[in-house]
């Protein structure tokens, strides 16, 4: 869902037409208020967000959801007056992604949505954390091995994160215990030798990433081929 934020009803119009004619879902606000209280009850893929808006302008909203941690990975374009260079370089400053310069073409801001899109689902790519080929990917809250989809347990999956995210380091139990069962929790550290073996199982034949460490715990060894 694309959302446009724009005071002038003929624009804001057009910009949602032509979204949703060439495949989004686009939704238009006509004040910063409307648009904020909607964001309490879904997140856009995209915000179209105009600079000059009755109430909140858009510079303060940009502040505002650059501010927030819910909203900070949002993608967003200013839509900027023709001439004005300062709102351009203090949207680009605050975080904006891209902007537009009034009067602009509105397959221009199609285009525009779509490259930013692209740029941001290529900065979600690189979050991935990979062994090989098994790979976590943390936005999707999925495992797959040698690109086949691997069901495993909540606690299965965050230990498979905590080796992942720190290849090479050796956690003892009463860590692993620690980080993926927290402090309050009082049971015994065969319940991590437990969740290790059925781990290895599902990981199939890179389980054995997963080495023991004599008298020390676990952890994930990244081995490179000669």
């Amino acid at each position: 869902m694309i959302w446009c934020v724009e005071d002038d009803s003929s624009i804001r119009d057009i910009e949602v037409y032509a979204l949703t004619s060439t495949g989004f879902e686009a939704k238009g606000f006509e004040d910063g208020d409307s648009f904020w209280n909607a964001l309490r009850s879904a997140k856009p893929e995209l915000v179209v967000l105009d600079v000059m808006l009755p109430g909140k302008d858009g510079v303060t909203l940009l502040k505002m959801m650059k501010a927030s941690e819910e909203f900070r990975d949002i993608p967003i374009i200013m839509a900027t007056a023709k001439g004005t260079e300062y709102d351009k370089i203090q949207s680009l400053d605050l975080g904006a992604d891209d902007y537009l310069v009034k009067p602009f073409g509105i397959m221009e801001m199609v285009s525009r949505v779509k490259a930013v899109l692209r740029r941001c689902k290529q900065t979600q790519g690189s979050n991935l954390l990979k062994a090989d080929g098994l790979v976590l990917n943390p936005d999707e809250h999925t495992v797959t091995v040698d690109g086949e989809r691997v069901i495993l347990t909540y606690k299965e999956y965050e230990l498979l994160h905590l080796f992942l995210s720190q290849p090479g380091i050796a956690f003892t139990r009463e860590q692993l215990l620690t980080n993926i069962w927290k402090t309050d929790y009082l049971g015994e550290t065969r319940t991590v030798d437990m969740h290790i073996r059925t781990l290895r199982q599902k990981l199939d034949r890179y389980g054995p990433l997963i080495e023991t460490v004599r008298n020390v715990g676990y952890r994930l060894e990244v081995r490179h081929d000669k």
